[in-house]
């Protein structure tokens, strides 16, 4: 059943909460949102309303890192990241073991409007030492995500989340034999056999439609067909997967709502330049523009990101 990453998000925080003392939350006047209401119902003592501050929530969360807590701080990706300097050195220059989640990723939300698309937030805190990037696909590697920056990661996080729902990919992958490993992309979808290989690496809402365009060119009998690779990491990033299930194909593309610029077509684009040889890229992405209000199918179509568009393009 689909679901929306950030109500996944939500409902992994309060399972976790019941685990681990050390969790708390903080948010902008969006809990309801981003769903850290969940947790808040469940734990109000452990739940700090910080109002539209951003700034001020995100200095409290580095000073609670600091008392041995472990903060998750929630807001809209666009809010987060547009107090930068705070996160630059309150988080990312301190070492802060904060995690940063920031929902309503992309065009994908829709009728909200270009104020409120994080459309630029992947290729900022990419650029920030110390700061780790993951964006899941659905609301069960968005469980993944979770499990691993609880037990395993140390340092600063951003976590990208979906409005929207999305499709349950993981299940789909099941299909192919792979197993999901943090920090490494996941084989979503085979090629078909005798066809020329386009290989596709998408990451959050981009690889349902990825996957969707491999249907729709598999449907339609063309000569190519499509593997899919799930990228849940962007930084760290996974070079060497990429490379090494990009080497034989005839093309290879991106699929991302997000800018095309330093998002995840930027790090196979820094991956795939430091061979001597490698196919063609094509970025399938908002192309250095801001969004627009609209329903979320007008606007994936009208910025190439929806599987018809990626096939008709693919076709020209």
């Amino acid at each position: 059943m689909s679901k929306s990453t950030r109500q996944a998000f939500g409902e992994s925080l309060a399972a976790w909460g019941e685990k681990n003392k050390q969790i708390v939350v903080l948010d902008a006047d969006l809990a309801k949102s981003t769903k850290s209401e969940i947790f808040a119902k469940k734990f109000p003592e452990r739940f700090f309303e910080m109002g539209i501050s951003e700034a001020n929530m995100i200095g409290a969360a580095a000073g609670l890192s600091f008392s041995g807590k472990l903060p998750f701080l929630c807001s809209f990706g666009a809010f987060i990241t547009g107090r930068y300097d705070t996160i630059r050195l309150s988080v990312a220059y301190s070492g802060a073991n904060v995690r940063l989640i920031g929902t309503h990723a992309g065009v994908g939300i829709g009728d909200d409007g270009h104020s409120q698309m994080g459309l630029e937030d992947i290729t900022l805190m990419r650029a920030l030492p110390t700061m780790g990037v993951f964006q899941p696909m659905d609301a069960r590697e968005t469980e993944l995500i979770m499990d691993y920056l609880v037990e395993k990661w140390v340092g600063p996080a951003y976590v990208r989340l979906t409005r929207q729902n999305l499709p349950d990919l993981m299940a789909v992958s099941a299909k192919t034999g792979a197993k999901w490993e943090a920090g490494k992309i996941l084989k979503i979808r085979e090629a078909v056999a005798g066809k020329k290989k386009i290989v596709a690496f998408g990451s959050g809402a981009g690889t349902a439609e990825a996957v969707k365009a491999a249907d729709l060119l598999d449907a339609e009998g063309s000569p190519f067909s499509i593997a899919v690779y799930n990228v849940h990491s962007l930084k760290p990033f996974d070079e060497a997967g990429v490379i090494a299930v990009s080497v034989d194909a005839e093309r290879v593309i991106t699929v991302e709502d997000h800018s095309v610029i330093g998002g995840l077509g930027s790090c196979v684009a820094e991956t795939l330049a430091g061979l001597d040889r490698h196919p063609r890229l094509v970025k399938y992405g908002v192309q250095d523009l801001f969004g627009e209000s609209g329903e979320a199918d007008e606007l994936y179509d009208l910025h190439g990101i929806s599987a018809k568009a990626i096939v008709a393009s693919l076709q020209r």
